[in-house]
Formats: C-alpha cells, structure tokens, sequence
C-alpha cells in the first residue's frame, strides 16, 4: 500500500473513532459512526506568543456538529470563539489535532486544496456584511459561483432563488448601500450559501443589529438552515437566538463543553 493510501486509511479510521466518541458524548440522537459529523475537531490546540509568553487559547478542543444540526457557541471576548471559527473554517491551521471537513482530514492539505475545500464546503458569515459595495446584490451572491466555475446565467438563477427565499425578491438589483442593515445580512448569508456548502460558520452575525431586525435575520436563516440541512455553528453572545438552537456549547479552559 502506498503512504498516501496508508495515511487515508488511517484518516478515515481515526476519523470514524472519535466520531463515535464525539456521538456519545454529544447525547445528540442518531449520531453514530455510521452518520459521521460533517463538521469534525478532534483534540484541536492552538497557541500564540505574546512576547515571550505562551497562551494557549485552545488546549484539546473537541467539536463535531452533524449535517442540519445547529450549534450556538457561546463564550466571553476572548475566550477563543474566532480561533475556534478560523480553524474550522480552514482560515488558520491548528498546533496539534484534526479538523475533519465532510469526512477529510485538513491537517496535512496544502494551502491550495484547503481553498479549494473551503470554497466547495464551507460558507462564512461576519458580524459585518463586508459585501462589494460596487456590485448589485444579486451580482454579489453571483460572484462565489462564478469564481467556483458556474456558467453567469447558472449563477444569476441560483442567485435570484436565494434572494427570493430570504425575503429580497424586490431588492435585487439595489447595491449595499442602498440596502437596510437587515437586507444586507441577509444578502451575506444568501452569499455564503450561494455555493450550497456543507457548512456554515457565523461569527455575531447579528452583532450588529437592532433586536427586531435581528430576529428576522436570524428566522431567515434558521429557516435557510433547516431547508438546506446545513451543518452551522454561530458564535453570539445573544441567549435568546441561542436558546433556539440545536445546541449550545461554551470554551472552558480551552476545551469545548456542551451547555444545558
């Protein structure tokens, strides 16, 4: 057998292992080995150097999230929510563990196969838009699809479908700027599925929001989630939003542990 098969063998097994422990730990029903997480940190650390000392932001991080599972993290400003959301995301490479994405290990992908995975499986979204404020919305929720290789008209139809679903069939052609701070959550999160990803990572994505725009923006994507059986963890500090959520986990000490 070649190293290459060996070490694919070996990543599916240790994969398959720690999924299993992940399902029980998790107490989440129907999670097996058999339904593996499609989402997947297994004893993930991190680490930074500030001067000459050492913080080690994440000490073992275990975290796997299955397929139309929704998981609201929440943990105090600098508890490590980013870090945690940067690996997941394939945005920053952990100091030890795995990070299993639909079932691959990330850790020894170079940076342009984990690109490439980021933009087939992954969406993100920001407490802040960040859409191009030149382009249209529609043209916005264009662009991914269009980077990933889909003809215009293929990516203007999906595009048109996605907006249409969140509430912004009459808004379309209307540039950021021109948009409510709801509308342009909403066209970031229309984004970020554009390319039907298997998961989905939000960081405050109403952080930024009144409490009655924030509620519609987060009805629209429950419903985006559950319709689309989108894997999705969001970072809040929003107790309310989070409560209607699947689950609710925390960063203690580094390590992620499951709330009531």
């Amino acid at each position: 057998m070649s190293d290459t098969s060996s070490r694919t063998a070996a990543d599916a097994a240790r994969h398959a292992t720690a999924a299993a422990t992940a399902a029980a730990a998790s107490g989440v029903a129907g999670a097996t080995a058999d339904d593996a997480p499609v989402l997947h940190l297994n004893a993930v650390s991190r680490h930074y150097l500030q001067g000459d000392e050492r913080l080690d932001i994440l000490n073992g991080a275990d975290l796997a999230v299955w397929p139309g599972q929704s998981v609201a993290l929440i943990a105090p400003s600098g508890s490590g929510k980013s870090t945690l959301l940067h690996i997941a995301g394939l945005l920053e490479r952990p100091d030890g563990g795995e990070v299993f994405v639909a079932g691959k290990a990330t850790s020894a992908l170079g940076d342009g196969s984990r690109t490439r995975l980021r933009r087939t499986a992954l969406g993100f979204v920001y407490q802040f838009h960040h859409l191009l404020p030149e382009f249209s919305a529609l043209e916005n929720v264009m662009l991914p699809q269009m980077v990933r290789g889909l003809k215009r008209t293929e990516a203007e139809a999906r595009a048109s479908e996605l907006l249409s679903y969140l509430g912004l069939k009459d808004r379309t052609g209307h540039r950021p700027g021109e948009l409510s701070g709801g509308e342009q959550q909403r066209v970031a999160i229309a984004r970020a599925v554009a390319n039907a990803p298997r998961v989905l990572l939000a960081d405050e994505p109403t952080g930024n929001l009144d409490p009655r725009t924030s509620e519609r923006v987060f009805t629209a994507l429950s419903e985006l989630v559950r319709e689309s059986r989108l894997a999705t963890v969001v970072a809040t500090h929003n107790m309310d939003l989070a409560a209607r959520m699947d689950r609710r986990v925390t960063l203690r000490e580094g390590k992620v542990a499951e709330l009531e």
